[in-house]
């Protein structure tokens, strides 16, 4: 072979890894995107917030609009762009299709009382998958319930170690080499 077309060769494959890159991340970004129902500031959230998240982090948070305020503030200041008019937007749609789900009254008598507030409170905002995710200590679920109360939640002082209790017996750390 010539060391002529060795260049040429060189530039042909770094060509086509940019295309197969290309395209790897335009369908991921389509596939994102499908995931956030149209309306009003469905534009402003694929622009601003799947360039960091995917849909379905989004998707799987049930806010009040207090906490969609918030959640973008957060954002805001760990470094997204957003002007004020387009937060205005984003916590409009959020609010919209994210809203709290309606507490079902799926707890019997029987039933474990920090099943009962889960079930009533964390599932009004949560889907069951992120909190069977999160496997936290006992003082890991005790601040992430401060953290929900401080953001809206409406546990009470009386909840809360029954609720932690329930949280850390079911969704606690895993022990080592156990593997759902």
């Amino acid at each position: 072979m010539s060391h002529s077309l060795k260049p040429i060769k060189i530039a042909f494959a770094l060509a086509a890894m940019l295309l197969a890159v290309s395209v790897l991340t335009d369908s991921r970004i389509r596939a994102a995107i499908q995931d956030l129902p149209e309306g009003k500031g469905v534009e402003v959230a694929r622009d601003k917030c799947l360039l960091c998240h995917e849909a379905d982090l989004i998707v799987s948070q049930r806010l009040s609009r207090t906490g969609w305020t918030r959640e973008v503030e957060k954002m805001i200041r760990w470094g997204a762009v957003v002007t004020d008019a387009e937060k205005e937007v984003l916590v409009d749609y959020f609010a919209a299709h994210f809203a709290p789900r309606r507490a079902t009254q799926s707890a019997t008598a029987g039933d474990d009382r920090g099943k009962e507030i889960f079930e009533n409170q964390c599932l009004l905002c949560h889907e069951a998958d992120l909190t069977e995710q999160q496997r936290l200590s006992r003082p890991g679920w005790t601040r992430e319930v401060e953290k929900m109360v401080r953001w809206g939640a409406t546990v009470t002082d009386a909840e809360k170690e029954p609720l932690v209790d329930y949280l850390f017996k079911n969704f606690g750390p895993r022990p080592s080499g156990i593997s759902k």
